[in-house]
């Protein structure tokens, strides 16, 4: 099986600070590759720059055999890969339905003129429809965003990542802020979500990670201490030193 994301020696400098420094990853097409570390590791400069939010200093980036190091953001997504930020990130006075609608709409390169004109597109509707159902949030399609709980707005932001339709998923802490029962129903959709795209998922939640993760590279100081199967790196002696032993919670 070959890899659909690969990046070569991929480094990210702001100044003299490597944030990034000589990354080379494989992401299989299928499953979930986790990555870890304390603050400050890397993880979601390394997701910017797959996202194509930030590009990089050197090294390349490769989807689907394709070289996308110097792409922008709304050409990585034209190319289906979808991606959840740190801080929600949803139209807090639209309904659940219009957050999707209008990420649907985006990837579908129409305008954003709407609401009237927008609702003749149909399929654009299914879409949408479809991403919350995906997301367990169709009884809530016409739930104002801002009237919602934390845990739910993260899985509405989930939804509308799924209603521009991707090819490959860039998770960046879904789970931060949540209780343990919201967290509990973000593993199961995030397991759900395994099934049909191969996802990339920075958490600090260790056991969510333990949980779905099929790989998992640990990084420190924006270097790759580790990266393979799971139960390889997580059994690791320099990982377990650095990073898990009793204190899994704080990666």
């Amino acid at each position: 099986m070959q890899p659909i994301l690969v990046t070569e020696n991929l480094s990210k400098h702001f100044g003299g600070l490597a944030a990034v420094s000589q990354v080379s990853l494989e992401v299989m097409p299928r499953g979930v590759h986790a990555i870890i570390g304390p603050n400050g590791a890397g993880k979601s400069t390394m997701v910017n720059l797959l996202g194509g939010h930030l590009r990089p200093s050197q090294g390349r980036i490769r989807f689907n055999g394709r070289d996308i190091t110097r792409l922008g953001a709304h050409r990585v997504a034209r190319l289906g890969i979808g991606r959840s930020f740190q801080q929600t990130n949803v139209f807090a006075g639209f309904t659940c339905l219009e957050n999707c609608w209008v990420a649907a709409q985006a990837r579908q390169g129409s305008s954003l003129r709407f609401f009237r004109p927008a609702r003749r597109l149909w399929r654009v509707r299914d879409r949408a429809e479809e991403a919350l159902a995906l997301c367990g949030l169709e009884h809530h399609a016409e739930t104002v965003a801002g009237d919602m709980s934390h845990g739910e707005q993260r899985q509405l932001e989930i939804a509308m990542v799924m209603a521009a339709q991707p090819r490959f998923l860039l998770l960046d802490e879904p789970m931060a802020g949540m209780g343990q029962e919201e967290s509990q129903r973000v593993v199961a959709l995030l397991g759900r979500l395994a099934e049909r795209f191969p996802l990339v998922l920075v958490e600090h939640d260790m056991d969510a990670v333990f949980s779905i993760a099929g790989e998992l590279t640990v990084m420190v100081n924006g270097r790759v201490l580790a990266s393979g199967p799971l139960e390889r790196v997580r059994d690791d002696p320099a990982v377990q030193e650095a990073y898990l032993g009793d204190g899994v919670e704080a990666c």
